[in-house]
This record gives structure tokens, sequence and C-alpha cells, in this order.
């Protein structure tokens, strides 16, 4: 293949944009803040998980101190009623005030076992509460961060995408002048060569693959006319000859 030498120096312009580019693209995939973000999601969620489960303790034991308050209240309006009953002397038959006594000291007993009940529950009530409270007070703090990371990745992102666009325009208009060929081969270099597919001969070495030509192959490559592409024997990539190639 042939190609002018202003070309083939042009190429590694574009390469050199190339490797910013990727360079570039790279580090937009591998922020820190990326990574923390997905340490943080992956923690508010556990969190949440458990602030679900909190809930439904919360939720159950509020159930349930409402059934026990609701008891205790129904005891004790009935307790109220028959003492009313007796205090008024509603009652005279000496066996039904008896039985009338029995049942207040069994009402009282009652009232006792439910407040009891009533203040096991309230407890285990405060405690559930506590504990979401202190579980939705993570997850704020999560969010805080999380919000503030996303801030700073968004601004990382703009600056990397500005640069980026930067140098794909620059990439385009350099690319624009080459020869077809030439370009298509480059970019199927690059492609399988790790983003590399036109390198600098410089003091005797590749660019690409960093090992020093020997002599004879030296000798190949300053006999051949300038206008002629040259590979790297090594590693097939396109070597362009410089000033400081060292022919």
């Amino acid at each position: 293949m042939k190609a002018d030498p202003a070309a083939q120096l042009a190429l590694l312009e574009v390469q050199e944009i190339d490797a910013r580019a990727a360079q570039l693209r790279h580090q937009r995939s591998h922020l820190p803040e990326l990574a923390e973000i997905a340490e943080l999601e992956a923690s508010r969620k556990a969190v949440d998980d458990e602030a679900r489960d909190a809930r439904i303790v919360v939720d159950d034991l509020s159930v349930e101190q409402a059934k026990v308050d609701a008891d205790v209240e129904a005891v004790r309006t009935r307790r109220t009623r028959d003492r009313d009953r007796v205090d008024q002397g509603l009652v005279t038959n000496p066996k039904d005030l008896e039985r009338m006594q029995r049942e207040l000291e069994s009402l009282d007993r009652r009232i006792g076992s439910l407040e009891d009940d009533e203040l096991e529950v309230m407890e285990k009530l405060e405690e559930a509460q506590r504990t979401l409270a202190h579980l939705e007070e993570r997850i704020a703090a999560h969010d805080e961060r999380l919000a503030a990371l996303a801030a700073e990745r968004d601004r990382r992102w703009a600056e990397i995408d500005a640069e980026l666009a930067t140098a794909e325009g620059g990439r385009g208009a350099k690319a624009d002048g080459l020869p077809a060929d030439l370009l298509a081969l480059y970019d199927k270099l690059r492609a399988a060569k790790g983003g590399i597919g036109a390198a600098e001969l410089r003091a005797r070495q590749c660019g690409g693959c960093r090992l020093t030509l020997d002599n004879a192959e030296l000798a190949v490559i300053a006999r051949t006319p300038a206008d002629q592409v040259v590979r790297c024997e090594e590693c097939s990539r396109i070597l362009v000859r410089t000033a400081e190639s060292g022919l």
C-alpha cells in the first residue's frame, strides 16, 4: 500500500486522538464515584429491606396495642358499671351482691393482667419504632451521599464528554483527508491491536510493541520508498517513519 508521507504523519495524529478518546471513555466508565454509588445503592437496598420488615413489626404491634387498649377499656367500663350499681344500692339481694363483688374482684384481676400485656406491647412497640427510626436515618444518610456522588459524577461526565467531543471533532477533521484504504487498514489494526493501529518508528523502536528493530529490518525499511506504507514485522502495526526513526 502506498500513501503520501504527509498522510502517514497525519495518521499518527489520528492515532494520538483515538488513544486520548479511548482514555477518556475508560475514565468515564471507571470514575471512582461510580463504584461508590454501586456500593451505596446495594447497601441502601439492604437497609431499605430491613426498614420494610421493621415497618411490618411496627404495624403489627400497633394493631396489637390497639386491641389490648380496647380490651382494657371494655373491662374497665364493665367494672365501672357494676361498681356503680353496687354503690347506688341497686343490688339488694345478698347473694347477688356477693356474686357482684366476686365479679368485681375478677374484673380487677383481669384489668391488671391486661394492663401488664398493654405495657409489654407498648415497650415492644417503642423499641420497634426506635429501630425503624434508626433505619430511616440510615436511608436518609445514604440518599444524601448518593445525591452528592451523582452530582459529582455528572460534573465529571460533563467535563469528559466536552473533551471527548473536542477530540472526536478533531479526529474527524484529520481523518477526512486520509486515503480511504490507509484509514481502513488503520481502523482494522486498531480494533485488533488494543487500540493502536499506527505507531511511530522512533529511535529504531516500534511505538506499538516497543520492540527494537534489528539492523537487517531497519536496512530494509531505509530502502523502502517514503510513500510505501511500512508494517512492523513483530506486531503488524503501521510504522510511520519520521526524522527520529534512526534510519
